[in-house]
């Protein structure tokens, strides 16, 4: 933990600005030091000796100061001086002590006036640094009083709160909070699950009981507030806590994940209100970080689509992994605009370019790729709203499909290493313009790594939590409103996964894919989308069809009751890799490929709707167009899933 020696400015810069810190440390090393001679002699201490003291003292202390300097004792903030920071002091004690015992052993008996006995070299490094230490803690101590002191006489009540969890990120939550009077939380208790924590005490609070006594310590400490503090905690977990403190009732909040802490976006005590995402959302994503820098470190990237909830997720990964550049891909400019913003201000040595460009122009990213050169490409840019490309389908081909071709075209010409194409679990025996739209650029993505070096790969996967346009925001908009909740079936279920876990999963199989294969993401357990707006609206501090009503409109063209991550007949198998499955997806013969891109591309000049519709479902025999899905009653009593983790009939 030690720290680089500071240079001669800094030193100066600290002198001026820590004038009375410097004094207080002087004047406790030089008390220090004839402590340990009065103790050394009883108390009894000679002038003769005396004088010796005096003549050694300016040398200790002047050691000593060095060595917490060239530490970085001062480098700390004493109001966070902590357990970590003892480490520090102990090293810049025995780095002070070796040259005074060296001088001790080696100098002749006629510099005496160096020769400091053993015993006072001992007692003096323990009682010298040790008060140093204390000095600081002593500070913090008093401005921890001080400023609660302060703040307790402002007249502001504070919440009375429980934890919900006395692991590290409860302390973490803690000792925050207590360290800011500002906190306007009074935090009365731990609780916790774990039998070896129960009646322990921590910075000062004690562990009360277990999730199962929370009802009750709620009641008997008049609780306002309780603060889940448990990073990794299952959802099923959090599900529980939440609906025990619905039933109490009492408000119930969670400290942020710990991917947001170490991002800086958010502090540890920045709790919030639960969200249906810590409900839905999942255990952070393990990855392996040797091989995703190996995959991207010093090469240039492209992200297409880098505005929108993907491609923006896509950008952020990759520029903290250190790519040589960060090509952003985008045709809304708005859009584009913010993410380069953003990944200037946090990842500038990324060096991002923001192109203004439409993938499916030919001609403009020939110049991109001239120019730029780019080794990977992360193509998330599609369209992706099933109702409106069904109403659109012209659109959805050329940008789905032939723009998917046109620009996988050029990375086999221009040598790219790498091609990822993010898919959709509704290319699976697709009901919707959309879903065979991703189906048909898997088939292309296949058919492009036969024909070029360049790794081709697609990536499968489901709905992800607070995208634009999905379900999350729409609902959440709804119950601002007023109402009503609108949902298509009772029965219609989705998967779900967070825009942070599907990006790093993304680019994990772009890592490991050795071209031609269709990665399909595990999704987890589907989810009721009437389930998931009952729970939206209790958490907004309502009840479902009394406050805020949920009505069944009817499923939409092209949509289906459920979603599949892939057939039995594709074999969805693992990898090896945690949540990346890989699909058998069946090929089609590269005469097919073209002709079939041909047409398509005649059918959506023309703009023949339902032309392109019939043609879709010759190309795929398992796709059913033109309406709604069927409703599937093994969706209602509970489907099976496959392999993928997808529900089937």
């Amino acid at each position: 933990m030690s720290l680089p020696p500071p240079s001669v400015s800094m030193i100066w810069s600290r002198l001026k600005n820590r004038p009375v810190q410097y004094f207080l440390d002087v004047s406790v090393l030089s008390g220090a030091f004839l402590v340990a001679y009065a103790v050394r002699f009883d108390f009894h201490v000679s002038a003769e000796t005396f004088r010796h003291a005096l003549a050694q003292l300016p040398l200790v202390v002047l050691l000593q100061f060095a060595a917490l300097s060239a530490f970085g004792a001062y480098a700390f903030i004493w109001k966070y001086v902590g357990l970590a920071e003892t480490l520090v002091f102990s090293r810049a004690a025995l780095a002070a002590t070796v040259p005074l015992v060296v001088m001790r052993l080696a100098l002749p008996e006629t510099l005496q006036d160096y020769r400091i006995p053993l015993s006072i070299i001992v007692m003096d490094a323990c009682l010298g640094f040790g008060g140093v230490l204390s000095l600081r803690m002593l500070r913090r101590f008093m401005w921890e009083r001080w400023e609660r002191g302060a703040h307790a006489s402002d007249g502001v009540e504070k919440k009375r709160v429980l934890l919900v969890g006395a692991g590290r990120a409860g302390v973490l939550a803690l000792r925050e909070i207590l360290g800011r009077g500002d906190a306007e939380l009074n935090v009365r208790g731990f609780v916790d699950d774990d039998p070896a924590k129960q009646d322990s005490v921590i910075q000062g609070v004690r562990v009360l009981g277990t999730t199962g006594e929370l009802a009750g310590l709620v009641r008997h400490l008049a609780i306002d507030e309780v603060v889940i503090t448990i990073v990794r905690a299952p959802r099923k977990a959090i599900r529980r806590i939440v609906r025990v403190c619905e039933e109490i009732p009492v408000r119930v909040r969670i400290m942020p994940g710990i991917w947001e802490i170490l991002q800086g976006d958010v502090e540890v005590s920045s709790i919030r209100d639960v969200q249906i995402e810590d409900l839905l959302g999942r255990d952070p994503v393990t990855l392996d970080e040797e091989e995703l820098r190996r995959f991207l470190v010093g090469s240039v990237v492209m992200v297409t689509g880098a505005g929108g909830s993907i491609g923006s997720e896509l950008a952020r990964q990759v520029a903290r992994l250190g790519p040589r550049q960060l090509l952003l891909v985008e045709r809304a400019e708005f859009a584009l605009f913010d993410v380069d913003r953003e990944i200037r201000r946090r990842w500038p040595d990324s060096r991002p370019v923001a192109v203004v460009a439409d993938v499916g122009d030919e001609a403009r990213m020939r110049r991109v790729f001239e120019d730029h050169r780019p080794q990977i490409i992360l193509h998330a840019a599609a369209h992706k709203h099933v109702p409106l490309m069904e109403a659109n389908a012209s659109e959805a081909i050329r940008n789905n499909v032939l723009a998917t071709a046109r620009l996988g075209t050029l990375a086999g010409e221009y040598g790219v290493d790498v091609f990822v194409m993010i898919s959709t679990d509704k290319a699976v025996r697709p009901t919707s313009v959309m879903g065979a739209s991703k189906r048909v650029a898997e088939l292309v993505v296949q058919d492009l790594d036969r024909r070029y070096r360049t790794r081709f790969v697609a990536v499968r996967f489901g709905n992800v939590l607070g995208s634009a346009g999905s379900v999350i925001p729409i609902f959440r908009e709804q119950i601002r409103n007023g109402g009503p909740v609108t949902i298509t079936h009772p029965d219609m279920v989705r998967f779900f996964m967070t825009i942070p876990e599907a990006s790093q999963l993304v680019l994990q199989a772009g890592a490991m894919g050795g071209g031609g294969e269709v990665f399909v993401l595990d999704m987890g357990e589907p989810v009721r989308i009437v389930d998931l707006a009952h729970e939206m609206i209790t958490l907004s501090g309502l009840k479902p069809n009394e406050d805020i009503e949920v009505v069944f409109t009817g499923i939409r063209p092209g949509e289906k009751l459920y979603e599949e991550m892939g057939t039995d007949e594709e074999n969805v198998a693992p990898t090896g890799k945690p949540k990346i499955l890989i699909g058998k997806i069946r090929t089609s013969p590269p005469d097919v490929v073209e002709r079939a891109l041909a047409k398509l591309h005649r059918l959506a000049e023309d703009g023949g709707e339902d032309a392109i519709r019939r043609f879709l479902m010759e190309l795929l025999p398992d796709a059913r167009l033109g309406g709604a899905a069927p409703l599937v009653k093994a969706v209602a009593s509970g489907a099976s899933k496959s392999p993928g983790g997808a529900a089937v009939a």
